[in-house]
């Protein structure tokens, strides 16, 4: 099974978890809860994960379109990039605006204790995934303990939210 396919049934990104750690996420950032329309997105957002090999690459980093089609044909356009733009890949790769979802989809890495995200990451294989993204990314290094790089990785969710929530990947992969 591949890891798109993974996180989405039992992972990160699971049909169940991720919606309702995103929804929270959102009631503690924008104080309400979401509209019907933002609520769907929030459910649909990450399904293009499906059958994708990986989660960051040239084939992860698309994962947005599926959902922003469904969007697009129940809502419009503007919720087909409200769906576009809570990626930053889509965001500088292709100019799409930011959405009101980055902030709360990369939030509920704040709001999650690290067994929980070991639960979630760990049997999908997206744990050893990130890691070595992070290495790469020089988020930490992999002599980190899980402990050290997980702390790092909420300071960094935290800077995001605080006003710098678009990320360059083209410096970050130099």
């Amino acid at each position: 099974m591949k890891l798109g396919t993974k996180t989405l049934l039992f992972g990160v990104h699971s049909f169940f978890w991720h919606p309702l750690l995103v929804t929270i996420a959102w009631v503690k950032l924008y104080r309400s809860f979401p509209s019907w329309r933002e609520l769907v997105c929030i459910v649909i957002h990450d399904w293009g994960y499906w059958g994708k090999t990986t989660l960051k690459d040239k084939d992860g980093d698309k994962h947005p379109e599926f959902g922003a089609k469904i969007a697009g044909k129940l809502f419009g356009k503007e919720w087909s990039d409200f769906v576009l733009g809570h990626s930053n890949f889509y965001i500088i790769r292709y100019g799409v605006p930011r959405s009101k979802l980055l902030a709360p989809d990369k939030y509920f890495h704040c709001m999650i204790p690290l067994w929980f995200y070991k639960f979630l990451s760990v049997p999908s294989g997206e744990f050893k995934h990130y890691r070595r993204l992070s290495n790469a990314r020089q988020v930490g290094p992999l002599t980190d303990s899980d402990k050290e790089w997980w702390i790092k990785l909420q300071k960094i969710c935290h800077e995001k939210i605080n006003g710098h929530l678009t990320i360059d990947y083209d410096k970050l992969e130099k």
